[in-house]
């Protein structure tokens, strides 16, 4: 489905990507882990179209998109949950999720899948007007996470979903991913936490310093020394 190959992109003089390949096949989640720095957020703002690669290029199912403005990205089926959740905090709840169905012109099916999103998130059920500012972090997560799939995403970007929340919302917030992805959807994970990351996806990507060092199914990251070490604590 996605197929990154020789990626390099620059933050004015900075290289923080060098030459990066990876894919993801239909139906997978894939993660990449590693440092602060390492260029993980990066890597998705590329793909979405947000910072320009120098080089290299980037398909999605079989179309080049490394030029596609982001706007275009998101109609062809890829949508990014941004790090920092970056929800509209004076918007309500609803006009959040709406603003995620910009895109689209099916009012039938805009509330269909208001319904799937308060299923998804039982936890923002009957808080539609309620401003999104005053929601509790992990709360604000799972709005981010709704209002990505209000586009009907064939490939959702997700970076650092569980940061700064506790840990029962991370594993909260975990066990939703898995189940939007058993419901269709494939995922590219950018976590900081290797071991909740590894632990739910069928592949991962190891990042430092703008290179990939590792790639591997995830069950074998899981076991590997130097992820261990490095990554998790061992």
């Amino acid at each position: 489905m996605l197929q990154v190959e020789n990626l390099s992109t620059f933050y004015g003089n900075i290289q923080a990507l060098k030459s990066i390949s990876l894919k993801v096949e239909e139906g997978e989640i894939v993660t990449l882990i590693g440092a602060n720095g390492a260029g993980k957020t990066t890597a998705l703002l590329t793909i979405s179209g947000l910072l320009k690669p120098a080089e290299g290029s980037i398909y999605f199912c079989e179309k080049q998109i490394h030029n596609v403005p982001p706007h275009d990205i998101v109609k062809m089926g890829i949508s990014h949950v941004p790090e920092g959740r970056r929800i509209f905090p004076r918007l309500s709840l609803l006009e959040n999720l709406l603003m995620g169905a910009y895109i689209r012109k099916d009012k039938n099916g805009l509330h269909k899948d208001i319904d799937m999103i308060f299923d998804t998130f039982p936890q923002l059920k009957g808080r539609e007007k309620q401003p999104a500012g005053t929601l509790s972090g992990g709360e604000q997560q799972m709005l981010a996470i709704g209002r990505a799939l209000m586009s009907r995403p064939r490939l959702l970007l997700l970076d650092e979903p569980s940061m700064g929340l506790a840990p029962i919302v991370v594993k909260e917030i975990f066990r939703i991913i898995e189940e939007i992805n058993r419901q269709g959807t494939t995922i590219l994970l950018v976590e900081q936490n290797a071991l909740m990351a590894l632990s739910i996806a069928h592949r991962g990507y190891v990042l430092e310093t703008g290179r990939i060092v590792l790639d591997d199914e995830a069950s074998s990251l899981l076991h590997n020394d130097q992820v261990r070490k490095t990554y998790l604590g061992d």
